[in-house]
């Protein structure tokens, strides 16, 4: 199991961030992805995995005024 936005998961062998972002369609431009409180650059969701027991955030940036 892993967390997603604080709630359970079933862990997947070789997920990637961008393969988890895929299967949720989260599909806004503008997001923060943070794993066990360490944020993870854009350029590496490709090449991070999600590990079982790991706690993800995956934030969306809003803007406004």
């Amino acid at each position: 199991m892993f967390y997603l936005n604080n709630r359970e998961e079933e862990f997947q062998e070789k997920l990637t961030v961008t393969k988890l972002i895929e299967l949720k369609k989260y599909t806004y431009k503008k997001k923060i992805v943070k794993i066990n409180d360490e944020f993870i650059n854009p350029d590496e969701y490709s090449t991070t995995f999600i590990e079982d027991g790991d706690d993800v955030k995956i934030l969306h940036l809003l803007a406004g005024g």
